[in-house]
């Protein structure tokens, strides 16, 4: 039987579930795609929810289903992953911002908009936030 080689695993985290690597990722090296059906902006805004991730200004993907595991990448105000776009794709491509080593928990900014309305108000939990 072939042994899992993921080069990532969701465990605890300081802000609940979080998705660490299980290998290094070098600078710039792709890490995981985000997933999920593509919707409106307008059924986005009736669906709600934590996982909705603006792709362009038609599509949004709504990452909420297990299978996505870039769902699981927390915020930090100091992240080692960034998302980037590729709207001709229809893609969310999450890549190494710097080095990340084995055990680190992948971690990007979800930008401005996301903590006005969700962590402002909570307090940020990320590890450059809570000692």
């Amino acid at each position: 039987m072939k042994k899992d080689t993921s080069p990532i695993i969701v465990k605890r985290s300081s802000a609940g579930l979080g998705l660490f690597a299980e290998r290094p990722f070098k600078r710039g090296e792709f890490i995981i795609e985000y997933t999920g059906e593509h919707i409106t902006h307008d059924e986005a805004d009736k669906r709600g929810g934590r996982y909705l991730f603006i792709l362009s200004k038609k599509i949004v993907i709504d990452g909420r289903g297990r299978e996505n595991l870039a769902r699981y990448i927390n915020h930090s105000c100091r992240p080692n992953a960034e998302a980037e776009t590729d709207e001709d794709a229809g893609k969310i491509r999450i890549s190494a911002k710097r080095a990340i080593q084995p055990g680190d928990e992948i971690t990007y900014d979800y930008g401005k908009d996301y903590w006005n309305e969700y962590i402002k108000t909570n307090a940020c939990r990320c590890r450059t936030c809570t000692p």
